[in-house]
Protein backbone atom coordinates (compact mmCIF):
# COMPACT_ATOMS: atom_id res chain seq x y z
CA UNK A 1 0.00 0.00 0.00
CA UNK A 2 1.36 3.21 -1.17
CA UNK A 3 2.46 5.52 2.37
CA UNK A 4 1.84 9.16 1.92
CA UNK A 5 3.84 11.52 3.54
CA UNK A 6 2.71 14.31 5.88
CA UNK A 7 2.31 17.07 3.68
CA UNK A 8 2.04 21.01 5.21
CA UNK A 9 -1.07 23.05 4.94
CA UNK A 10 -0.99 25.71 1.80
CA UNK A 11 -3.02 28.87 2.38
CA UNK A 12 -6.50 27.93 1.94
CA UNK A 13 -6.48 24.38 3.14
CA UNK A 14 -9.39 23.88 5.90
CA UNK A 15 -8.54 21.45 9.42
CA UNK A 16 -5.06 20.36 10.47
CA UNK A 17 -3.71 18.80 7.26
CA UNK A 18 -4.61 15.71 8.25
CA UNK A 19 -4.90 14.63 4.37
CA UNK A 20 -5.01 10.96 5.54
CA UNK A 21 -4.85 8.60 8.53
CA UNK A 22 -1.02 8.49 8.50
CA UNK A 23 -1.02 12.38 8.93
CA UNK A 24 -2.95 12.65 11.84
CA UNK A 25 -1.15 13.07 14.79
CA UNK A 26 -0.16 9.49 16.51
CA UNK A 27 -1.54 10.46 20.15
CA UNK A 28 -4.48 11.65 17.98
CA UNK A 29 -4.84 8.23 16.54
CA UNK A 30 -4.26 6.48 19.48
CA UNK A 31 -6.83 8.31 21.47
CA UNK A 32 -9.58 7.93 18.58
CA UNK A 33 -9.05 3.78 19.55
CA UNK A 34 -8.76 4.22 23.17
CA UNK A 35 -12.14 6.19 22.85
CA UNK A 36 -13.09 3.37 20.37
CA UNK A 37 -12.26 0.54 23.36
CA UNK A 38 -13.82 2.25 25.94
CA UNK A 39 -17.23 2.21 24.12
CA UNK A 40 -16.74 -1.19 23.36
CA UNK A 41 -15.51 -2.37 26.98
CA UNK A 42 -19.16 -0.56 28.08
CA UNK A 43 -21.35 -2.53 25.79
CA UNK A 44 -19.72 -5.96 26.55
CA UNK A 45 -20.14 -5.40 30.55
CA UNK A 46 -23.25 -3.32 30.46
CA UNK A 47 -25.22 -4.52 27.30
CA UNK A 48 -27.71 -7.37 28.49
CA UNK A 49 -27.59 -8.33 24.49
CA UNK A 50 -25.53 -11.25 23.79
CA UNK A 51 -24.59 -10.47 20.65
CA UNK A 52 -23.54 -6.91 21.96
CA UNK A 53 -21.21 -8.58 24.35
CA UNK A 54 -19.77 -10.65 21.76
CA UNK A 55 -19.11 -7.99 19.67
CA UNK A 56 -17.59 -5.36 22.48
CA UNK A 57 -15.52 -8.19 23.91
CA UNK A 58 -13.89 -8.81 20.36
CA UNK A 59 -13.39 -5.07 19.19
CA UNK A 60 -12.46 -4.05 22.39
CA UNK A 61 -9.46 -6.19 22.04
CA UNK A 62 -8.60 -5.07 18.64
CA UNK A 63 -8.88 -0.88 19.34
CA UNK A 64 -6.48 -1.12 22.35
CA UNK A 65 -4.37 -3.42 20.10
CA UNK A 66 -4.43 -0.85 17.51
CA UNK A 67 -3.76 1.91 19.81
CA UNK A 68 -0.31 0.34 20.74
CA UNK A 69 1.05 -0.40 17.84
CA UNK A 70 0.23 3.27 17.38
CA UNK A 71 2.03 4.52 19.91
CA UNK A 72 4.69 1.78 19.82
CA UNK A 73 5.96 1.39 16.12
CA UNK A 74 7.01 5.07 14.60
CA UNK A 75 6.34 3.97 11.09
CA UNK A 76 3.85 5.13 8.43
CA UNK A 77 3.14 0.83 8.26
CA UNK A 78 1.89 1.22 11.95
CA UNK A 79 -0.99 3.03 10.95
CA UNK A 80 -1.85 0.12 8.29
CA UNK A 81 -1.69 -2.67 10.60
CA UNK A 82 -3.83 -0.75 13.57
CA UNK A 83 -6.36 -0.18 10.75
CA UNK A 84 -6.01 -3.95 9.81
CA UNK A 85 -6.53 -4.80 13.60
CA UNK A 86 -9.78 -2.15 13.97
CA UNK A 87 -11.58 -3.56 10.92
CA UNK A 88 -10.57 -7.55 11.53
CA UNK A 89 -11.27 -7.61 15.35
CA UNK A 90 -14.10 -5.01 15.26
CA UNK A 91 -15.43 -6.32 12.28
CA UNK A 92 -14.37 -9.12 10.06
CA UNK A 93 -14.13 -11.38 12.90
CA UNK A 94 -17.14 -11.05 15.24
CA UNK A 95 -19.41 -11.17 12.04
CA UNK A 96 -17.73 -13.87 11.04
CA UNK A 97 -18.19 -15.64 13.90
CA UNK A 98 -21.89 -14.56 14.31
CA UNK A 99 -22.36 -15.31 10.47
CA UNK A 100 -21.34 -19.13 10.91
CA UNK A 101 -23.67 -19.47 13.51
CA UNK A 102 -26.97 -18.15 11.98
CA UNK A 103 -26.66 -15.33 14.88
CA UNK A 104 -28.21 -12.16 14.70
CA UNK A 105 -30.65 -8.86 15.38
CA UNK A 106 -34.39 -9.84 14.11
CA UNK A 107 -34.04 -7.27 11.62
CA UNK A 108 -31.58 -9.32 9.69
CA UNK A 109 -34.01 -11.78 9.80
CA UNK A 110 -37.08 -9.41 8.17
CA UNK A 111 -34.74 -8.56 5.10
CA UNK A 112 -33.94 -12.65 4.25
CA UNK A 113 -37.72 -13.25 4.69
CA UNK A 114 -38.54 -10.66 2.31
CA UNK A 115 -35.93 -11.90 -0.22
CA UNK A 116 -37.55 -15.29 0.48
CA UNK A 117 -41.01 -13.69 -0.52
CA UNK A 118 -39.80 -11.46 -3.29
CA UNK A 119 -38.28 -14.82 -4.71
CA UNK A 120 -41.56 -16.89 -4.27
CA UNK A 121 -44.23 -14.00 -4.82
CA UNK A 122 -43.08 -11.35 -6.08
CA UNK A 123 -43.10 -8.94 -2.76
CA UNK A 124 -40.68 -8.84 0.26
CA UNK A 125 -43.92 -8.19 2.10
CA UNK A 126 -46.47 -10.61 3.98
CA UNK A 127 -50.15 -10.67 2.50
CA UNK A 128 -52.41 -8.73 4.34
CA UNK A 129 -54.23 -12.20 5.94
CA UNK A 130 -50.89 -13.23 7.60
CA UNK A 131 -50.58 -9.81 9.23
CA UNK A 132 -54.08 -9.66 10.37
CA UNK A 133 -53.58 -13.16 12.32
CA UNK A 134 -49.97 -12.69 13.29
CA UNK A 135 -49.14 -10.91 16.93
CA UNK A 136 -45.04 -11.14 15.56
CA UNK A 137 -43.51 -7.85 15.50
CA UNK A 138 -41.43 -9.44 12.62
CA UNK A 139 -44.19 -10.51 10.60
CA UNK A 140 -43.90 -6.99 9.42
CA UNK A 141 -41.20 -5.43 7.21
CA UNK A 142 -40.48 -2.09 7.88
CA UNK A 143 -38.33 -1.43 4.51
CA UNK A 144 -38.46 -0.12 1.05
CA UNK A 145 -38.08 -3.00 -1.42
CA UNK A 146 -34.28 -2.77 -2.74
CA UNK A 147 -33.33 -3.84 1.11
CA UNK A 148 -34.67 -7.34 0.04
CA UNK A 149 -31.80 -7.39 -2.69
CA UNK A 150 -28.72 -7.98 0.16
CA UNK A 151 -30.95 -11.10 1.57
CA UNK A 152 -31.28 -12.37 -2.20
CA UNK A 153 -28.00 -14.45 -1.83
CA UNK A 154 -29.38 -16.39 0.91
CA UNK A 155 -32.86 -16.82 -0.90
CA UNK A 156 -31.51 -18.35 -4.13
CA UNK A 157 -28.09 -20.13 -2.37
CA UNK A 158 -29.29 -21.21 0.81
CA UNK A 159 -27.81 -20.27 4.62
CA UNK A 160 -24.09 -20.02 4.82
CA UNK A 161 -21.43 -16.89 5.69
CA UNK A 162 -21.35 -15.61 1.91
CA UNK A 163 -24.49 -15.58 1.88
CA UNK A 164 -25.53 -13.84 5.27
CA UNK A 165 -27.12 -10.22 4.70
CA UNK A 166 -24.55 -8.38 6.64
CA UNK A 167 -21.72 -9.65 4.19
CA UNK A 168 -23.32 -8.02 1.66
CA UNK A 169 -24.12 -4.92 4.08
CA UNK A 170 -20.17 -4.41 4.13
CA UNK A 171 -19.74 -5.13 1.10
CA UNK A 172 -22.18 -2.51 0.11
CA UNK A 173 -21.23 0.45 2.59
CA UNK A 174 -17.43 -0.23 2.12
CA UNK A 175 -17.51 0.46 -2.16
CA UNK A 176 -20.17 2.85 -1.76
CA UNK A 177 -18.62 4.95 1.08
CA UNK A 178 -15.35 4.52 -0.79
CA UNK A 179 -16.69 5.80 -3.62
CA UNK A 180 -17.99 8.95 -1.85
CA UNK A 181 -15.54 10.14 -0.36
CA UNK A 182 -13.31 9.39 -3.83
CA UNK A 183 -16.09 12.09 -5.42
CA UNK A 184 -16.06 14.27 -2.71
CA UNK A 185 -12.16 14.86 -3.64
CA UNK A 186 -10.77 12.93 -0.55
CA UNK A 187 -7.29 11.73 -0.58
CA UNK A 188 -6.43 8.24 0.90
CA UNK A 189 -9.56 7.17 0.01
CA UNK A 190 -8.37 3.34 1.59
CA UNK A 191 -7.22 4.21 5.08
CA UNK A 192 -10.11 6.59 5.17
CA UNK A 193 -12.60 4.25 4.52
CA UNK A 194 -10.65 1.49 6.72
CA UNK A 195 -11.06 3.80 9.51
CA UNK A 196 -14.25 5.23 9.63
CA UNK A 197 -15.77 1.19 8.92
CA UNK A 198 -13.52 0.01 11.94
CA UNK A 199 -15.35 2.60 14.28
CA UNK A 200 -17.98 1.48 16.58
CA UNK A 201 -20.33 3.72 14.30
CA UNK A 202 -20.09 1.18 11.49
CA UNK A 203 -18.75 -1.88 12.67
CA UNK A 204 -20.81 -2.59 15.74
CA UNK A 205 -23.96 -1.88 13.47
CA UNK A 206 -23.03 -4.67 10.92
CA UNK A 207 -21.79 -6.86 13.24
CA UNK A 208 -24.99 -7.19 14.82
CA UNK A 209 -27.51 -6.03 12.09
CA UNK A 210 -26.54 -3.33 9.57
CA UNK A 211 -29.58 -2.42 7.63
CA UNK A 212 -29.04 1.34 7.79
CA UNK A 213 -25.51 1.49 6.94
CA UNK A 214 -25.98 0.77 2.85
CA UNK A 215 -28.54 3.79 3.05
CA UNK A 216 -25.70 6.03 5.24
CA UNK A 217 -23.33 5.34 2.20
CA UNK A 218 -25.97 6.05 -0.48
CA UNK A 219 -26.71 9.28 1.31
CA UNK A 220 -23.05 10.15 1.36
CA UNK A 221 -22.62 9.50 -2.41
CA UNK A 222 -25.42 11.30 -3.38
CA UNK A 223 -24.64 14.31 -1.98
CA UNK A 224 -20.89 14.11 -2.70
CA UNK A 225 -22.52 13.79 -6.46
CA UNK A 226 -23.49 17.10 -6.40
CA UNK A 227 -20.21 18.44 -4.44
CA UNK A 228 -17.30 19.49 -6.53
CA UNK A 229 -18.37 18.43 -9.81
CA UNK A 230 -22.36 17.95 -10.22
CA UNK A 231 -23.75 15.99 -11.51
CA UNK A 232 -27.34 16.67 -10.45
CA UNK A 233 -28.80 13.47 -12.70
CA UNK A 234 -26.34 11.00 -11.29
CA UNK A 235 -27.07 12.54 -7.71
CA UNK A 236 -31.06 11.85 -8.04
CA UNK A 237 -30.71 8.26 -9.03
CA UNK A 238 -28.30 7.28 -6.29
CA UNK A 239 -30.64 9.23 -3.77
CA UNK A 240 -34.17 7.56 -5.18
CA UNK A 241 -31.86 4.28 -5.04
CA UNK A 242 -31.19 5.25 -1.53
CA UNK A 243 -35.19 5.95 -1.00
CA UNK A 244 -36.56 2.75 -2.22
CA UNK A 245 -34.19 1.39 0.30
CA UNK A 246 -35.80 2.96 3.42
CA UNK A 247 -37.46 5.90 4.45
CA UNK A 248 -35.02 7.56 6.51
CA UNK A 249 -33.61 8.53 3.02
CA UNK A 250 -36.70 10.67 1.85
CA UNK A 251 -35.29 14.22 3.87
CA UNK A 252 -32.07 13.62 1.66
CA UNK A 253 -34.05 14.13 -1.46
CA UNK A 254 -36.19 17.42 -0.62
CA UNK A 255 -32.93 18.66 1.28
CA UNK A 256 -30.78 18.24 -2.10
CA UNK A 257 -33.07 19.62 -4.32
CA UNK A 258 -33.77 22.76 -2.11
CA UNK A 259 -29.84 23.56 -2.43
CA UNK A 260 -29.95 22.90 -5.87
CA UNK A 261 -32.45 25.21 -6.51
CA UNK A 262 -30.54 28.11 -4.95
CA UNK A 263 -26.91 27.20 -5.76
CA UNK A 264 -27.20 26.34 -9.62
CA UNK A 265 -31.13 26.86 -10.82
CA UNK A 266 -34.62 25.56 -11.80
CA UNK A 267 -33.48 23.28 -14.21
CA UNK A 268 -30.65 21.85 -12.66
CA UNK A 269 -33.21 20.89 -9.08
CA UNK A 270 -35.64 19.74 -11.64
CA UNK A 271 -33.07 17.50 -13.36
CA UNK A 272 -32.37 16.16 -9.46
CA UNK A 273 -35.93 15.32 -8.49
CA UNK A 274 -37.01 14.17 -11.55
CA UNK A 275 -34.23 11.20 -12.03
CA UNK A 276 -34.38 11.17 -7.76
CA UNK A 277 -38.53 10.30 -8.28
CA UNK A 278 -38.48 8.19 -11.36
CA UNK A 279 -35.53 5.77 -9.37
CA UNK A 280 -37.67 5.43 -6.37
CA UNK A 281 -41.13 5.30 -8.23
CA UNK A 282 -39.68 2.17 -10.83
CA UNK A 283 -38.88 0.26 -7.75
CA UNK A 284 -41.54 1.11 -5.56
CA UNK A 285 -44.37 1.40 -7.91
CA UNK A 286 -44.89 -2.02 -8.92
CA UNK A 287 -45.19 -3.19 -5.70
CA UNK A 288 -47.52 -0.12 -4.56
CA UNK A 289 -49.48 -0.84 -7.42
CA UNK A 290 -50.16 -4.43 -6.73
CA UNK A 291 -49.87 -4.54 -3.05
CA UNK A 292 -50.89 -1.52 -1.94
CA UNK A 293 -52.01 -2.21 1.58
CA UNK A 294 -49.25 -4.36 2.85
CA UNK A 295 -46.61 -1.85 1.48
CA UNK A 296 -48.58 1.07 3.55
CA UNK A 297 -48.97 -1.37 6.04
CA UNK A 298 -45.38 -2.19 7.12
CA UNK A 299 -43.60 0.88 5.27
CA UNK A 300 -45.47 3.57 7.10
CA UNK A 301 -47.99 2.73 10.15
CA UNK A 302 -45.93 -0.05 11.68
CA UNK A 303 -42.73 2.54 11.68
CA UNK A 304 -45.39 4.88 13.44
CA UNK A 305 -46.72 2.38 15.66
CA UNK A 306 -50.06 2.53 13.96
CA UNK A 307 -50.25 -1.26 13.30
CA UNK A 308 -51.79 -3.67 15.44
CA UNK A 309 -48.55 -4.90 16.27
CA UNK A 310 -45.70 -2.87 17.75
CA UNK A 311 -42.34 -2.00 16.69
CA UNK A 312 -39.48 -3.21 18.55
CA UNK A 313 -37.60 -0.51 17.79
CA UNK A 314 -37.91 1.16 21.55
CA UNK A 315 -34.96 3.10 22.80
CA UNK A 316 -36.44 5.62 25.74
CA UNK A 317 -36.10 8.51 23.61
CA UNK A 318 -38.64 11.30 23.80
CA UNK A 319 -40.86 9.96 21.22
CA UNK A 320 -40.82 6.42 22.55
CA UNK A 321 -41.37 7.47 26.39
CA UNK A 322 -44.31 9.81 24.79
CA UNK A 323 -45.70 7.02 22.94
CA UNK A 324 -45.40 4.47 25.78
CA UNK A 325 -47.79 6.44 27.87
CA UNK A 326 -50.54 5.61 25.86
CA UNK A 327 -52.57 6.82 23.11
CA UNK A 328 -52.34 10.53 23.69
CA UNK A 329 -49.17 10.38 24.30
CA UNK A 330 -48.87 8.85 20.86
CA UNK A 331 -50.68 11.62 19.27
CA UNK A 332 -48.58 13.99 20.79
CA UNK A 333 -45.34 12.02 20.14
CA UNK A 334 -46.47 11.70 16.02
CA UNK A 335 -47.84 15.85 16.02
CA UNK A 336 -44.07 16.46 17.79
CA UNK A 337 -42.50 14.44 15.16
CA UNK A 338 -44.92 16.65 12.15
CA UNK A 339 -44.22 19.49 13.53
CA UNK A 340 -40.66 19.06 13.46
CA UNK A 341 -40.63 18.03 9.96
CA UNK A 342 -42.54 21.49 8.89
CA UNK A 343 -39.71 23.29 11.39
CA UNK A 344 -36.95 22.02 8.98
CA UNK A 345 -39.24 22.30 6.09
CA UNK A 346 -39.66 26.35 7.39
CA UNK A 347 -35.85 27.10 7.81
CA UNK A 348 -35.24 25.37 3.68
CA UNK A 349 -37.31 28.26 2.65
CA UNK A 350 -36.87 31.13 5.25
CA UNK A 351 -32.95 29.95 5.23
CA UNK A 352 -31.97 27.10 2.11
CA UNK A 353 -28.40 25.85 2.22
CA UNK A 354 -26.27 26.91 -0.86
CA UNK A 355 -23.87 24.41 -0.75
CA UNK A 356 -23.58 20.86 0.06
CA UNK A 357 -21.56 20.96 3.60
CA UNK A 358 -24.46 23.33 4.72
CA UNK A 359 -26.97 20.58 3.12
CA UNK A 360 -25.41 17.73 4.93
CA UNK A 361 -25.59 20.02 8.45
CA UNK A 362 -29.10 20.60 7.62
CA UNK A 363 -30.01 16.94 6.82
CA UNK A 364 -28.19 15.76 9.74
CA UNK A 365 -30.14 17.71 11.92
CA UNK A 366 -33.75 17.04 10.57
CA UNK A 367 -32.55 13.30 11.14
CA UNK A 368 -31.86 13.73 14.38
CA UNK A 369 -35.07 15.27 15.23
CA UNK A 370 -36.89 12.50 13.44
CA UNK A 371 -35.02 10.06 15.34
CA UNK A 372 -35.60 11.89 18.74
CA UNK A 373 -39.42 12.33 18.56
CA UNK A 374 -39.91 9.18 16.37
CA UNK A 375 -42.74 6.59 18.23
CA UNK A 376 -40.48 3.70 17.04
CA UNK A 377 -37.14 4.50 17.38
CA UNK A 378 -33.73 3.31 18.69
CA UNK A 379 -29.76 4.72 19.31
CA UNK A 380 -28.69 3.03 16.04
CA UNK A 381 -30.17 5.75 14.12
CA UNK A 382 -27.83 8.12 15.10
CA UNK A 383 -25.61 6.17 13.08
CA UNK A 384 -26.94 8.47 9.99
CA UNK A 385 -26.09 11.42 11.53
CA UNK A 386 -22.54 9.95 13.27
CA UNK A 387 -21.90 8.74 9.31
CA UNK A 388 -22.76 12.15 7.67
CA UNK A 389 -20.55 14.22 9.89
CA UNK A 390 -17.75 11.56 9.68
CA UNK A 391 -17.71 11.71 5.62
CA UNK A 392 -18.25 15.94 5.55
CA UNK A 393 -15.03 16.02 7.77
CA UNK A 394 -13.03 13.57 6.10
CA UNK A 395 -13.87 14.97 2.64
CA UNK A 396 -13.12 18.60 3.84
CA UNK A 397 -9.58 17.52 5.27
CA UNK A 398 -8.39 15.37 2.82
CA UNK A 399 -9.79 17.32 0.05
CA UNK A 400 -7.26 16.89 -3.50
CA UNK A 401 -7.53 20.82 -3.89
CA UNK A 402 -4.67 20.06 -6.83
CA UNK A 403 -7.54 17.83 -8.74
CA UNK A 404 -10.68 18.85 -7.45
CA UNK A 405 -11.01 22.59 -7.30
CA UNK A 406 -14.00 23.92 -5.57
CA UNK A 407 -17.23 25.72 -7.41
CA UNK A 408 -16.62 29.43 -7.99
CA UNK A 409 -19.38 29.63 -5.22
CA UNK A 410 -17.68 27.71 -2.25
CA UNK A 411 -13.98 28.45 -0.52
CA UNK A 412 -11.07 25.59 0.19
CA UNK A 413 -13.80 24.57 2.74
CA UNK A 414 -17.08 24.27 1.17
CA UNK A 415 -18.20 27.48 2.75
CA UNK A 416 -19.60 30.43 0.18
CA UNK A 417 -17.22 33.13 1.06
CA UNK A 418 -18.54 35.98 2.89
CA UNK A 419 -21.48 38.10 1.12
CA UNK A 420 -21.76 35.59 -1.71
CA UNK A 421 -24.87 34.29 -2.41
CA UNK A 422 -24.15 30.77 -3.47
CA UNK A 423 -24.00 32.44 -6.93
CA UNK A 424 -20.89 31.96 -9.03
CA UNK A 425 -20.60 36.20 -9.67
CA UNK A 426 -19.34 37.56 -13.50
CA UNK A 427 -15.56 38.67 -13.14
CA UNK A 428 -15.64 42.83 -14.08
CA UNK A 429 -14.47 43.03 -17.46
Amino acid sequence: MLLLRREPLRRGDPGLGWRSPVTIPRLWLAAIFVACALFATGMGVFSSDALHRLWGLFAAIAYVLAAGVVLAWRSSRSVDLALLLGVGGALFAPLSLLADQGRWQPEVGVIARGARLLVQHGSPYESQAVLTASHDPNSYNPYLPVMAIFGLPRALLGPGLATDPRVWFTVGFVAVFAAALAVAGARDVLRWTALVTATPVIAFSLTVGGTDVPVLALLCLGLALLWRRPQPLVAGLVLGVAAATKATAWPALIVAATMLLVRDGRRAAARFLLAGVAAAVAIVGPVAAVWPHALVENTILFPLGLAKVKSQAVSPLPGHVLADTGPTGHTIAVALLCLAGLGVLLSLVVRPPRNVPSATWRLIIGLVLMFVLAPATRFGYFMYPAGLWAWLVVSQLGARRDRAPCRPDEDASGRPPPGHGGVAQPSPA
